[in-house]
């Protein structure tokens, strides 16, 4: 079944895996018939969508204010948010039907250090009330020229843009590198975290706003 607790959520969540548990019900119950998640991918919410998020807190510093791009279904941030409570997450999402299902799951599982904002990254308003943020995650949103364009103005100087990748990251490095550093961004990396607990870790782009003794 795909509700079964796997042994190595315990490892990732701690005391907080019954809330995982919890939303992973949520997406199996309504994540198809609301469109968050594909009919092929109920069977793999665990590993696929919520662990493999949550084990990005490892590339996050405490205490940080964070915003979760295009966080749809409400990935990673909603993961995030259970694993780390110390994190003050707000889920930035365009579209309503979505905006609802995060109020949803942020009233159901008692969030309270979660936000649900809608808007879009690149729009002025969004900017003005979420700058000189800490850490900004993105997972299957844009290529990461686009994404850097959208992310980096959110971020204090040496806050980081944390986007999870597949296993052609540094292919995207490598193209649109140059790109980023124009933008903004610097001390760009591509790391594996959850390695330690996860069978097929997460790849993650990593891209530090610059400060102003960089430029």
């Amino acid at each position: 079944m795909a509700g079964e607790l796997p042994d190595n959520a315990k490892l990732v969540f701690g005391e907080h895996v019954d809330r995982a548990a919890e939303f992973v019900r949520l997406l199996e119950e309504h994540g198809v018939e609301r469109g968050l998640i594909g009919p092929r991918e109920v069977d793999k919410i665990w590993d696929r969508h919520v662990l493999n998020s949550a084990v990005v807190h490892q590339v996050i510093p405490p205490n940080s204010r964070t915003v979760d791009v295009g966080s749809g279904a409400g990935l990673p941030g909603v993961p995030l948010a259970i694993a780390r409570p110390d994190l003050r997450i707000t889920l930035l999402e365009p579209m309503a039907r979505r905006i609802a299902w995060l109020e949803e799951v942020k009233d159901r599982l008692e969030l309270d250090n979660v936000t649900v904002l809608r808007g879009r990254a690149e729009e002025a308003p969004i900017r003005a009330q979420l700058k000189n943020c800490d850490v900004v995650t993105a997972r299957a949103v844009a290529p990461l020229e686009k994404l850097a364009r959208w992310c980096l103005p959110l971020l204090k100087g040496g806050g980081r843009m944390v986007a999870l990748k597949g296993e052609r990251a540094q292919e995207e490095l490598d193209r649109d590198g140059a790109a980023v550093l124009k933008l903004g961004g610097t001390n760009a990396e591509v790391v594996v975290v959850g390695a330690d607990v996860l069978e097929v870790p997460t790849t993650v782009l990593i891209v530090e706003r610059q400060t102003r003794r960089d430029r």
